[in-house]
């Protein structure tokens, strides 16, 4: 497997080899010893999937609480996350990067960051792991179109189709309670 790290510090990508031939294609998507050898401790205790048709926009989301380890199993998102870290010389910067099935690359995403993905084709699967289950009392969302955050979504002219729960968003400046923020 190889690892990249990212510009925000304990994020990583995370490549899995792929084995393929005439029939088709095998990799391994998670492996506990694998994972623990390049650096991440997490014990992830729930798997999530969704399927979306193009330009859905999930995020961002947060729970300080958890790491998540993503990748795209069918389809091809544009992949955001966000450092929310009150300590973090990155405090408030982003990175996004497309994540396609063919590529098969996968981005960790340490405790005290945002998440957030734009689908790029219909019919996309996203798969996630989370180091913590889902609590809503937990959970923090923060406006994907944050004019102080200037995420760059390649939407072109098209608009971005949300829940109504993700439009309502505020920005990262409003949010009252930081300690939702950072990481235990």
């Amino acid at each position: 497997m190889e690892v990249e790290t990212l510009p925000l510090a304990g994020a990583l990508i995370l490549t899995p080899r792929v084995f393929a031939d005439e029939r088709g294609s095998f990799l391994e998507l998670f492996s506990l010893d694998r994972y623990r050898e390049c650096g991440i401790g997490d014990s992830f205790v729930q798997d999530n999937s969704s399927l979306s048709r193009r330009n859905v926009l999930r995020g961002l989301h947060g729970d300080a609480r958890m790491a998540k380890l993503v990748s795209v199993l069918r389809g091809s998102v544009y992949d955001v996350i966000v450092d929310v870290r009150t300590t973090s010389p990155t405090y408030g910067q982003w990175h996004g990067i497309t994540l396609t099935a063919a590529a098969a690359r996968q981005i960790y995403v340490p405790r005290g960051f945002l998440h957030g993905f734009l689908t790029l084709e219909d019919g996309t699967v996203f798969w996630y792991k989370q180091s913590a289950a889902y609590d809503p009392e937990c959970e923090v969302g923060v406006a994907w179109d944050d004019a102080d955050l200037g995420i760059e979504w390649p939407l072109g002219k098209e608009a971005a189709i949300l829940s109504p729960r993700d439009a309502a968003n505020p920005p990262l400046r409003s949010l009252r309670d930081r300690n939702k923020l950072a990481p235990p």
